[in-house]
């Protein structure tokens, strides 16, 4: 069986689809392009704009490219199958399987199913109580770093936002069926993990954990192995414990890099999103952070031209901003989304206006971004090796290659190893361009 996954949208979603694609090859699957492929995936995000037009351009490419054969099972999942289901069947012959964000552990099996029924389309939209296990594949996957999912949906309803409706209500992983699957990554040659959830660290609180805080599973993940490089995301302010803020200074392997969304910077604003903190709060989590790890790298989500927003309150946000020295940020014009608070609100902002203040917001992230990329110059990191850099020296005998040092910056650095991935590599940031690094080898 031939293979091929599309995926869009979060880290979330890449985490299903890596997980679907070792489970496909644990049953003989082998991975190809879109042309030679017999079961082809579309793993959906609705966090966008234009979802649903994404979702059909691409079922739209894969008939031209597999046109005549009769052979193809396309299967659609992640948030646009939830909220679409069985309309999604309309969209394109090719699809047989619509599986929504809490049926994704069934999908191998239901592929199998499908093939051997060539008559027959399957939905499973539907929301569990607990969040089903899925088997740990023991082997497949590649690369030093990995992505592990360690709870599902989230139980805040920001007002813009539409995750409660299409991946459910908050519930956690056991603690030991993580550890396990952790396991089995290093045991494969991983070096870097992060874990994953909508609300990361509300971790544990919902009817379905086994009593297992964040801040404790933080210390058991890192203690599988004191060389493992420990990331989490996305943690949400209002659900940072003293315990969370500590780990930063208390476990050695736990990277100081983490991304914290604000959003807004201005209380009103933050209100009227249902985000339960204000800007006094969150800028003392970033100082109690600060004092944890002083070298710690922080960016953001900001959402610009949310309903109602003043200038005022644009200003009020790029202060907020500026305050906290954010390395980097995720920034988006407000759009609605469908069945949420907010696209009820009436007072909505102008596009030229929403389009303006990003682009101011952009260009005073830009500045930040530069300069704490400029203060590495000189610097002594550890990088793990990834892939060949497309930062090549035609004058070099050296290949250069990249890598994220304990911050998440990238960094390339020519090397004499031929074969580097999956290493760790220390070297001296000698230069930086505008989003990565340049660094010098100190010792092979």
């Amino acid at each position: 069986m031939n293979y091929h996954i599309i995926t869009f949208g979060c880290q979330m979603n890449v985490a299903d689809s890596e997980w679907i694609a070792r489970s496909l090859q644990d049953m003989g699957g082998r991975e190809t392009s879109v042309p030679e492929a017999e079961v082809i995936l579309v793993n959906t995000c609705s966090v966008r704009e234009k979802p649903e037009h994404k979702l059909r351009t691409a079922l739209g490419r894969i008939a031209r490219e597999t046109e005549g054969r009769k052979d193809v099972l396309v299967a659609v999942t992640g948030c646009v199958a939830q909220q679409l289901g069985e309309n999604i069947f309309s969209c394109s012959p090719q699809v047989r399987l619509v599986a929504g964000t809490d049926t994704v552990a069934s999908i191998p099996a239901n592929i199998a199913w499908l093939r051997a029924n060539p008559d027959r389309h399957l939905c499973t939209t539907g929301f569990e109580k607990d969040m089903t296990e899925r088997p740990t594949p023991l082997t497949g996957h590649t690369g030093p770093t990995a992505l592990v999912n360690i709870m599902q949906g989230c139980d805040n309803f920001c007002t813009y936002c539409i995750v409660p409706f299409t991946r459910g209500r908050q519930k956690s992983r056991a603690a030991r069926a993580i550890l396990a699957e952790c396991q089995a990554l290093i045991d494969q040659g991983v070096k870097d993990i992060t874990l994953l959830g909508q609300n990361v660290n509300a971790y544990g609180k919902d009817k379905t954990g086994d009593g297992t805080s964040f801040a404790e599973l933080l210390r058991l993940v890192a203690g599988l192995d004191p060389s493992l490089r420990l990331r989490y995301v996305t943690p949400h302010p209002k659900d940072m414990t003293p315990e969370d803020v500590a780990a930063f200074a208390e476990i050695p392997n736990l990277c100081p890099r983490l991304h914290l969304p604000m959003q807004a910077g201005a209380d009103r604003v933050l209100k009227r999103m249902n985000r339960r903190y204000d800007s006094a709060t969150y800028l003392a989590l970033v100082e109690d952070l600060r004092r944890a790890r002083p070298d710690i790298a922080l960016s953001t989500d900001i959402l610009v031209g949310f309903p109602g927003e003043t200038e005022e309150e644009f200003l009020e946000t790029m202060d907020m901003v500026r305050r906290c020295n954010f390395m980097s940020s995720f920034s988006f014009c407000y759009s609605d989304r469908p069945g949420t608070r907010a696209s009820t609100f009436l007072d909505k902002i102008p596009q030229n206006v929403q389009l303006d203040r990003l682009q101011r917001l952009q260009a005073l992230q830009e500045d930040l971004s530069m300069a704490w990329l400029n203060a590495r110059t000189g610097c002594e990191t550890t990088v793990l090796v990834e892939e060949p850099s497309p930062r090549q020296d035609e004058n070099s005998d050296m290949v250069s290659w990249q890598g994220r040092d304990p911050y998440g910056a990238l960094v390339h650095v020519a090397l004499k190893d031929p074969n580097p991935a999956g290493k760790y590599v220390r070297v001296r940031i000698s230069h930086a361009f505008r989003h990565s690094l340049q660094g010098t080898v100190l010792a092979e």
